[in-house]
């Protein structure tokens, strides 16, 4: 048997499960499923939340110490007002009563549902089910308090966000126990030529970077993924301690994504989805049906890489880039492509420079 099944085959003393959705809001005992429907008491009456434009919901507001173990959500992913819902909500997750949320993404971007399309992918800490059944399976311990909120930046009214948070409270949360961060960023074809774009900065303390989700449009012709990422550690200044060959061969892949590098017939692109990589999304149409013209639209790639069998660890400080490199018959070029991204770390303590949330028309996609 598994080490990690028979841990938790024998529950630990004062150790509580809870389940906190729209049907249970405090996740209490003996509290759940009694709000009546037309099929009488009990009979499925809350099953989620509505969310006016421009509120924002709280999912689960949970006195520890405690662990996070689920998160479970789905939206609609368009409304008569506009196609982007998965960029205008915003998720945010704050631990121990801080001002400053430690998880701030676009929904859709944060389950790797990069340019507010919906794209299954089956990983160990995310998985997004038919059809926008969005996981997140990261345990997220905490000490005093844990807080999940959805803003509604979108301009319509959304009557419907199902969702549900499981959890357990009463766990013994170790002293150096870090706490999951995640952060998106954007360089909307704003750099120059040989300039990285950006995954992580500002991070001061001890921790342990766990992923990444790149959503990237291209900008070029010709192939986009040579750029190499790189991990400055501790200290690190000109050059980084960590890098990869080269972007798809850190998501796991090879050879562009392709069957095959050729020139004729047109190379077949391949996506796919594992535990620990995945290139899941690949698109070149719009899919929004908000235009009556045609629907071709600029290259979409977007692509995951966890850290958790070859964790990132850091002692004083972090900071993750991307090159943006091309490549065709006349061999490596500069690029300046739509890169997004999304950084996933674990910390505890130190200080973390949050930079402040593009505005949601700056978020949507292009």
């Amino acid at each position: 048997m598994p080490t990690s099944w028979s841990s938790i085959l024998t529950p630990p003393p004062g150790v509580r499960s809870r389940t906190i959705n729209a049907e249970n809001p405090a996740g209490e005992a003996g509290m759940a499923a009694r709000t009546a429907s037309a099929l009488g008491p009990g009979r499925k009456g809350s099953p989620a939340l509505p969310l006016p434009a421009g509120e924002t919901i709280t999912l689960a507001d949970v006195e520890g110490p405690g662990v996070i173990r689920h998160l479970w959500i789905t939206v609609p992913d368009r409304t008569p007002a506009g196609p982007f819902v998965l960029r205008d909500l915003v998720l945010r997750i704050f631990w121990d009563d801080a001002e400053q949320p430690a998880v701030e993404v676009p929904l859709g971007d944060f389950f790797c549902n990069g340019f507010a399309e919906r794209a299954q992918l089956v990983s160990e800490p995310i998985v997004v089910a038919p059809t926008g059944g969005m996981n997140c399976y990261f345990p997220m311990p905490f000490r005093r308090r844990a807080r999940i909120t959805l803003e509604s930046q979108h301009e319509g009214d959304l009557s419907h966000v199902f969702f549900q948070v499981d959890c357990t409270t009463g766990d013994e949360v170790a002293e150096d126990a870090g706490y999951l961060h995640a952060q998106w960023r954007r360089s909307n074809g704003t750099t120059a030529l040989g300039q990285d774009h950006v995954i992580l900065d500002g991070v001061r303390g001890r921790g342990t970077y766990v992923g990444t989700f790149v959503a990237l449009t291209s900008l070029h012709r010709y192939w986009w993924g040579e750029g190499e990422v790189k991990f400055f550690l501790d200290g690190d200044r000109e050059h980084p301690s960590l890098c990869s060959t080269g972007l798809e061969d850190y998501a796991g892949g090879a050879w562009a994504f392709q069957d095959e590098l050729r020139t004729s017939p047109e190379p077949t692109i391949l996506t796919y989805s594992a535990p620990w990589s995945g290139y899941h999304q690949h698109d070149s149409r719009d899919r929004t049906r908000f235009s009556e013209f045609a629907t071709e639209a600029l290259p979409m790639h977007g692509m995951y890489r966890w850290h958790l069998p070859d964790p990132i660890y850091f002692e004083r400080e972090i900071a993750v880039t991307v090159q943006q490199i091309g490549c065709w018959e006349k061999g490596l070029f500069e690029r300046s492509d739509d890169v997004s991204t999304v950084a996933y770390w674990y910390q505890q303590g130190g200080q973390v420079e949050l930079p402040p949330l593009p505005t949601r028309e700056q978020r949507w996609p292009r």
